[in-house]
């Protein structure tokens, strides 16, 4: 056959036509084209392969012929055309998705990765107080840096932003960074950032931010842990009712649970019942915990004994099953009171606080402490009067640490009976006047 007008235009849908003058080319006809094809046998691989070259009658037996030689001529020198045309056509396709993901990539800021790690991640696995802290760093702490493309973050420029608070607010600083790296690494696990941006919030300034303690008077006190000693703990206890009567209950239930001020402010009247025994029990749910993320932990168990159960039960017989400290929102819906309402208390019944000064109130004769501080004092006591340390700590509720926090789920509750009594009654020896 020969590839003239009249019998490319009779060729049935199906057929093709081919010339013994090209080698490899053939005329395919289809329902609606003519196409021109080049089949031949690879010198790659030996399979039989074929590439299109264009469609009659827009391209012409010559320029067909033309271009059949130029195929061949690559097949003749070990090339496979189709081979390259796939090979073309994929790059093209991968240059294609490259530049998207470049662009994607730029508009991606930081402003936008911390986001979706707060969405993600903190506003799912924290305490609506953490997951608040974190989304007010992020808002307040970025800066210029907020609307940078995460991906192009340089060293230099996580060094700056840390260093800037690192000279004011340490510890501000570390916990910027560590949230800041946290938020790198949920984005590339994510793949919202590429495997190849490094994380420079883990490496820049490790270990080399210091806390220099908090100010007081304009005098710094250094970073150690307050304890107050067994005088002091009397002192305060016979002082505590110069506080409000919410104030006077909350700290003492600090002294005499262990618990911490998060969980006593949230106290519910429903959390409290006697039991078969006849000691009364505050059951705190373990989702009022700061546990709540740990698999292992279960429900918080506290006997009440002493001053203790006296506060639970006036306060129970006052406002019954729902919350013990009671207050309301801005927009009147019922709450409890907030954590913070002890520690402004304490610190405006501080000798050096200077805020208010028009107000005439009673001075602490014991200083330099935080509600927490009691928390803390409350465990010294245990261990001073002969805890074993793993009672003292489920006390506090602490997870043991390690394995033996998975496999130990020994709850403590006749140890918890026991060693709380023994507080109550230590803590009263204290408070009797000398």
């Amino acid at each position: 056959m020969t590839f003239d007008a009249r019998t490319i235009k009779l060729l049935p849908a199906g057929q093709h036509l081919t010339s013994p003058d090209f080698s490899g080319l053939r005329l395919e006809a289809s329902a609606q084209f003519k196409t021109w094809i080049y089949r031949y046998k690879s010198p790659v691989d030996g399979r039989m392969r074929q590439t299109k070259i264009g469609r009659w009658p827009a391209m012409s037996l010559h320029a067909a012929v033309a271009e059949w030689e130029k195929l061949r001529a690559t097949r003749d020198g070990g090339g496979d055309p189709a081979l390259e045309v796939k090979q073309a056509r994929v790059e093209k396709v991968q240059a294609s998705v490259q530049a998207k993901a470049k662009l994607a990539q730029a508009a991606y800021t930081v402003a936008d990765l911390c986001t979706d790690y707060y969405e993600g991640y903190i506003r799912l696995s924290r305490a609506k107080k953490g997951a608040d802290e974190v989304q007010r760093m992020f808002r307040t702490m970025l800066g210029d840096m907020a609307q940078m493309p995460a991906a192009e973050v340089t060293r230099a420029a996580a060094f700056d932003l840390i260093q800037t608070y690192a000279v004011t607010a340490p510890v501000q600083a570390k916990k910027l960074r560590s949230e800041l790296g946290a938020a790198w690494d949920y984005g590339i696990d994510a793949g919202r950032l590429p495997d190849s941006v490094p994380n420079w919030w883990r490496q820049i300034l490790r270990g080399k931010i210091k806390s220099k303690g908090k100010a007081i008077a304009g005098e710094r006190v250094g970073t150690a842990k307050r304890v107050l000693s067994p005088e002091e703990l009397g002192t305060l206890i016979r002082w505590l009712p110069n506080f409000t009567a919410l104030i006077e209950d909350v700290l003492t239930l600090y002294l005499w649970t262990g618990t911490r001020g998060a969980e006593i402010v949230a106290m519910r009247g429903d959390e409290v019942r006697r039991e078969e025994s006849g000691i009364w029990w505050w059951t705190i749910p373990k989702a009022k915990t700061k546990s709540a993320r740990h698999a292992g932990a279960g429900d918080l168990r506290v006997p009440l004994f002493g001053r203790a159960l006296i506060v639970v039960l006036r306060r129970k017989e006052r406002f019954g099953e729902g919350y013990l400290f009671p207050s309301k929102t801005k927009d009147g819906k019922p709450t409890h009171t907030q954590q913070k309402a002890a520690g402004v208390a304490v610190w405006m019944a501080q000798p050096y606080c200077d805020l208010r000064p028009e107000l005439n109130r009673a001075r602490l004769p014991v200083t330099h402490w935080a509600p927490h501080d009691l928390r803390r004092s409350a465990r010294t006591l245990l261990a001073a009067i002969g805890c074993p340390s793993d009672v003292a700590e489920a006390v506090l509720g602490h997870m043991q640490p390690g394995v033996e926090g998975i496999y130990n789920l020994h709850r403590y509750d006749e140890q918890r009976v026991e060693w709380l009594r023994r507080l109550s009654d230590r803590l009263e020896e204290l408070a009797q006047p000398k």
